[in-house]
Formats: structure tokens, C-alpha cells, sequence
């Protein structure tokens, strides 16, 4: 949960990209200084530390394993997705021709840097849906979470200049549940941890001994448009980072 670092290159490495012989802070870095009460929770609830720690760098391993399938779909590649994501990237399949959701390579997983406000990132793509041209930041999550809007944000005011017509974002979760073929309980697994979601008000929820069907995906696509709040407490956020690794920052020249 707290960043260690072996020296500056680990800093600069885990922290940002160098571009054009410039060092700038990554958006994903930056936006971790915000603090997760339900991911604390999780490590308290947990049997140990290392246990809690243990789950959630697996779960990150299965979420790199299908975001990396996805991008590879879109970017055309033909390869073999791996089995256990393979239910969840059949679905964004689906849903990703039932919608006339259009992305071109070079717009997948595209570099940005704002050089006013010294930021670097990369967005998932830049894709049109509906006519409009927009953000689409894809995650491997049980649900959208307002979190992101931070994020989104960033890459949409580093873009704004150079795409006339960019004029929204949306986020794309991605995930794998099961429902129970008894009760309609929903199950998810995700780094060796389970949770099931009943709904208490359901009687035949209460007791029931779940019989889980097969894995599918469960796939949701979200707009934002208004981005501009989000990008001032995004800035916010920037300065508070900053102030929480100066030192690091002054050794990189960045402060």
C-alpha cells in the first residue's frame, strides 16, 4: 500500500515517463494519493497484511491478463486469449460490435503529456461512439467508480488541443461473475477472493445453497462529459502528491 523506492531511476521509473528528455509524473501515479476507505477496510478485515496484499496483486495480475486482451482487440491482433478471462473478453466482443464502437490503433493505448500543467499518461484509446469522439478508459472492476473521473479528466484536458472535436469520456468495466441458477445470487471471484451479492429483501437469497452457473462477462459503459470540475480536484490532487514526494522530486529536478 506505501510506495518504496531503491533510489531515483526506481522513482522516476515508478513514478513517470521521460519524454523529449523530460521527466513528468505519471496520471495513474498521481491519483493513488487519494485516499480508498474501502481498500483500507479490506486490509483490516483481512487476515494479515501480507494475505490482504497477497489477493490484491493477484487480482491486478488477472486484471492486466484481460485488459491486455482487450487491447489487443482492439489494436486487431489475432492471439489467443487466455482461459481465464476468456468469458469477460467475449462479451466486450459482443458489446463492443453491438455498439459501433470505433477505435483506430494509432489510438490505442496513446501516450499523452500536458506540458502546462507537467503531467504524462496513457489513455486506453479514443474512440467514437455515437457520433461523438471521447476518452474510453477501460477497467477490470466489479463496478464504475466516481474515482476515475479524476483520471479521465487529466488525459482529457492533455488532449483538448489536439483533438477539436473531443467532447466526452466514458469508463468501460470490465469483469467475470456468476449467477446462482437457484436464487439469482451474483458471484465473483478475483485474486482467490470471493464475494457474493444477495439481496437481503430476497427471501429465496436467505439460505440458500448456491449452485453457480457458468462465468460471463458483465460488461457496463458509462459517459462523463463534464470533465472540468474533475480536473480541478485533479490538480488538487497533483499539488498533494507533489507536497508528499518533494524530496524525490527535487533529487529528479522536477520541483
Amino acid at each position: 500500500m506505501f510506495d518504496e523506492f531503491k533510489d531515483l531511476n526506481d522513482f522516476k521509473e515508478q513514478c513517470g515517463y521521460t519524454i523529449d528528455g523530460d521527466w513528468y509524473p505519471r496520471v495513474t501515479k498521481i491519483v493513488t494519493i487519494k485516499a480508498k476507505p474501502a481498500l483500507y477496510y479490506y486490509y483490516g478485515e483481512a487476515k494479515s497484511y501480507r494475505a490482504a496484499k497477497e489477493a490484491t496483486e493477484r487480482s491486478a495480475e488477472e486484471g492486466t491478463m484481460l485488459h491486455e486482451a482487450v487491447e489487443a482487440l482492439l489494436l486487431g491482433h489475432d492471439r489467443e486469449i487466455p482461459a481465464e478471462v476468456a468469458p469477460a473478453v467475449r462479451s466486450f466482443r459482443e458489446f463492443f460490435e453491438k455498439n459501433h464502437i470505433e477505435v483506430t490503433p494509432d489510438r490505442v493505448e496513446r501516450r499523452i503529456v500536458n506540458r502546462d500543467h507537467r503531467y504524462a499518461g496513457t489513455v486506453d484509446a479514443i474512440a467514437r461512439i455515437g457520433g461523438k469522439l471521447g476518452v474510453l478508459d477501460i477497467k477490470t472492476s466489479q463496478s464504475i467508480y466516481r474515482d476515475y473521473c479524476l483520471q479521465t479528466s487529466a488525459y482529457m484536458d492533455a488532449l483538448r488541443n489536439e483533438f477539436e472535436d473531443l467532447s466526452t469520456r466514458w469508463i468501460l468495466k470490465i469483469d467475470q461473475i456468476q449467477k446462482c441458477v437457484r436464487c439469482g445470487a451474483i458471484r465473483r471471484v478475483k485474486g482467490g477472493r470471493e464475494k457474493i451479492k444477495t439481496d437481503w429483501r430476497n427471501a429465496a437469497m436467505r439460505g440458500c445453497v448456491h449452485e453457480w452457473g457458468e462465468l460471463y462477462g458483465d460488461i457496463e459503459l458509462k459517459e462523463f462529459p463534464y470533465w472540468q470540475n474533475d480536473f480541478t480536484a485533479f490538480l488538487g490532487a497533483k499539488r498533494l502528491w507533489e507536497w508528499e514526494n518533494e524530496d524525490w522530486l527535487k533529487k529528479a529536478a522536477y520541483l
